[in-house]
């Protein structure tokens, strides 16, 4: 039966016409092959593409949608959904600027979903079955299984290898929540079929996706209650940012319900979910028209045959060193099945590390890389390298610098003050060693930091680095001269005052 995705209408259909193709016939086996890999989202994409642009004969093997969550219920469908309540929060706030808008400002929910479903569809070119045939990829579309240490089953056909990555993923997990199993429920996988807002929506967890979601949903008339276990959102962030999202959050008009225990679910006859939490000394009875579950993943590894190739494997996914290798040595992993970090550029950059290491004499460990991510709420906040807490953990001694956004001037201009950049630095060297910084484009500033530390930059050099004027970006050299004046201690200022006294 012909894969769909609901709703099927023509942009969804151009979709799976191009990363699961109806029509599609797998090609006949190579001998062999320099490398199969197993997974068709960005670390297997990327992995088939550079290998082959190198010279190598590569298989790819894919059983669900080429293009992985990132095209397909992440990154892609999430940001265009976010685009559109950014839209209308513009709109909605144009006043603040003299702008008038005229009264009755709605939104065309079906109309917004169809433009993430066109989005999606025509990016999806990129990740097509057919482009990737044309780079001289071999692409199955099937279920694949380790039949031996160096081979793999996909639909009786039998592949070949010299190296294999696996790069199958992950998926939503669900939660061990009483009740669970009783309702539907939504997860990133199918939150972007619907085709009318919901008008009452639940999330449970208060990560990333639960918290751009529900800005999102809110922001477009859903009323938006979030469950989270935890005693506050955003827990591995920057506390003083996530309390910033959170005052956001609550703007919006979103509920928030932290430290939530004795969580039960329950279905309404008229299909709805009735949601029962003990928050504290309060138990409360909550019931939502639609329930969205954001809390953990799961590897894709299920009917792979690990240990049939020698991978060792855990409940997290596929072990792997610091080179990437598994326990079968010809065998590597790469993205969300084998790493903590799941995220699309990390996937993308563990598969160049693969590349390098399996095909040709490397030896590029990714504890070396230093990882960036972003959660895409307004304000965004992004990271890079340590926190504070981690600095202590290792022993590293640092001073904090922070720069308000409220003391920069494009941000006053564009009334965009909530949020710093807060950079971390090595006591007495000026090393960068992390940094969080929480504005409207914080995604785009914080590749200047990590451009810094992968270049071994001190703040102090960043504070040297000409910024056009007014840009939000002009806070990262502002926080560079924070350091510089630091250094200006009473000796050393009494020693200057004495010079310029002493040459006039």
């Amino acid at each position: 039966m012909p894969l769909t995705i609901p709703p099927n209408d023509e942009h969804n259909q151009n979709l799976v016409a191009r990363v699961h193709p109806p029509d599609w016939k797998n090609p006949d086996p190579a001998d062999k092959y320099n490398l199969v890999v197993l997974g068709g989202g960005t670390a297997g994409l990327v992995s088939a593409a550079g290998a082959a642009g190198l010279g190598a004969k590569v298989a790819l093997v894919e059983r669900n949608l080429l293009g992985g969550d990132c095209l397909n219920v992440g990154c892609v469908p999430s940001k265009t959904l976010l685009a559109a309540a950014h839209a209308l929060t513009d709109v909605k706030r144009a006043a603040a600027f003299g702008v008038r808008v005229p009264e009755g400002v709605s939104v065309d929910f079906p109309a917004v979903m169809e433009r993430v479903r066109k989005l999606r569809a025509d990016i999806s070119q990129n990740d097509s079955a057919k482009r990737f045939s044309n780079l001289g990829v071999d692409v199955f579309l099937g279920d694949a299984r380790f039949t031996g240490r160096s081979t793999v089953e996909v639909d009786g056909a039998t592949l070949r290898f010299k190296k294999a990555v696996i790069a199958t993923g992950g998926r939503a997990a669900a939660p061990p929540i009483p009740g669970i199993d009783q309702i539907e429920y939504l997860t990133n996988e199918n939150l972007f079929n619907l085709t009318e807002l919901p008008k009452t929506l639940g999330i449970i967890g208060a990560g990333p996706i639960g918290c751009e979601m529900a800005q999102a949903f809110a922001r477009l008339g859903s009323e938006v209650t979030i469950v989270e276990a935890m005693p506050d959102i955003l827990t591995r962030e920057d506390q003083d940012a996530a309390q910033i999202i959170r005052d956001a959050l609550v703007k919006d008009g979103i509920e928030i319900i932290t430290s939530a225990e004795n969580l039960k679910l329950s279905k309404q006859s008229n299909g709805a979910v009735q949601i029962s939490v003990q928050s504290g000394e309060e138990t409360r009875e909550l019931t939502v028209e639609k329930l969205l579950v954001s809390v953990g993943r799961t590897p894709n590894i299920d009917g792979l045959e690990l240990d049939v190739a020698g991978v060792d494997h855990d409940p997290q996914g596929v072990k792997v060193d610091d080179y990437l290798r598994t326990t079968n040595s010809k065998i590597y992993a790469a993205g969300d099945v084998c790493l903590p970090y799941k995220f699309t550029h990390v996937a993308d950059f563990s598969a160049r590390l693969v590349i390098q290491n399996s095909l040709f004499v490397g030896s590029k460990k990714f504890s070396a890389l230093n990882i960036p991510w972003c959660t895409y709420t307004d304000p965004e906040i992004a990271h890079v390298g340590l926190y504070e807490e981690e600095a202590a953990e290792r022993d590293i001694d640092v001073d904090t610098f922070v720069k308000p956004m409220a003391e920069i001037d494009r941000a006053l201009a564009e009334d965009a003050t909530d949020g710093f950049v807060k950079i971390h630095v090595q006591k007495g060297r000026g090393q960068i060693v992390g940094a969080t910084i929480v504005a409207r484009h914080a995604g785009e500033l914080i590749s200047e930091i990590s451009t810094a530390m992968a270049g071994s930059l001190t703040l102090a050099a960043l504070a040297n680095v000409i910024h056009p004027y007014p840009t939000q970006a002009e806070a990262i050299r502002l926080t560079g001269d924070l350091y510089s004046r630091a250094k200006l201690t009473p000796p050393v200022k009494k020693a200057f005052t004495q010079w310029l006294k002493w040459s006039r």
